[in-house]
């Protein structure tokens, strides 16, 4: 039997499962790949509130890491909810001693019910050199780069490939849009009845990831998560969706 890709996650816990560690172990598991994952977080929240982030202490998550990395060897990591930059250096350094695998940060600014996470990004371009792929969503782009959002996208792929999420609405910021060195590639979604659905960032990342592990290349990779991403948004009405795939 041939040996399923790991992939690790680093993010938070979301109580409902919607987003966080829980969804990126639902969406590994779906593209069977065997999920690991270093807590962050714990959060108080539902699909429709936000209430408290409370930080795991940092050298936990870094026992964490450094135990998992003994006897596994995750080919992607994929980086979610942290609280700082700083420690997101530390974390990139723990997997360099590793061999640094190829990482996907899916930066978490803001919750989707407006929580702000007050994250100080000054200095994020020296750590996106050692990042393989940034997805962040059209209003993530604008925090961590003022100014017009692809152009913000075009400067940023100097340093690492750049996936914005434009999930699936009928006008511009619609489309996803991949930028690399400068260059652009539009995906558009297909026609359909897509809803809401709380999370939806996270496993969009969670199925590039997934996809890219198991060995397709960066744009097979993006049209099947976007195909596994059309299915999650129609597997319900309400906010929490299903992995029915």
């Amino acid at each position: 039997m041939k040996k399923r890709a790991e992939i690790l996650t680093i993010a938070g816990f979301d109580p409902s499962g919607g987003a966080g560690i829980l969804a990126d172990i639902k969406t590994f598991e779906k593209h069977r790949c065997l999920g690991l994952a270093v807590q962050t977080a714990n959060t108080i929240q539902t699909a429709e509130s936000f209430v408290s982030v409370n930080w795991i202490e940092e050298e936990i998550i870094l026992q964490q890491l450094q135990e998992l990395l003994k006897f596994h060897n995750p080919t992607y990591v994929k980086i979610g909810l942290l609280p700082s930059l700083t420690f997101l250096r530390k974390i990139i350094d723990q997997l360099k001693e590793k061999g640094l695998p190829k990482i996907i940060w899916d930066p978490v600014l803001s919750s989707s019910t407006g929580f702000d996470f007050e994250q100080n990004l000054n200095g994020i371009e020296d750590l996106l050199k050692d990042i393989y792929l940034l997805t962040p969503n059209w209003n993530e782009i604008q925090q961590i780069l003022a100014g017009d959002p692809i152009e913000s996208a075009k400067e940023l792929s100097k340093y690492c490939h750049i996936y914005l999420k434009g999930g699936h609405r009928e006008d511009e910021k619609g489309k996803d849009l991949l930028f690399r060195n400068g260059k652009m590639t539009s995906y558009n979604a297909r026609p359909g009845m897509y809803y809401s659905k709380h999370g939806s960032g996270c496993v969009l990342s969670s199925a590039l990831a997934a996809n890219l592990a198991n060995g397709y290349p960066l744009n097979k990779g993006i049209l099947r998560a976007k195909r596994y991403i059309e299915h999650f948004l129609n597997s319900s009405p309400s906010e929490l969706g299903y992995h029915l795939r």
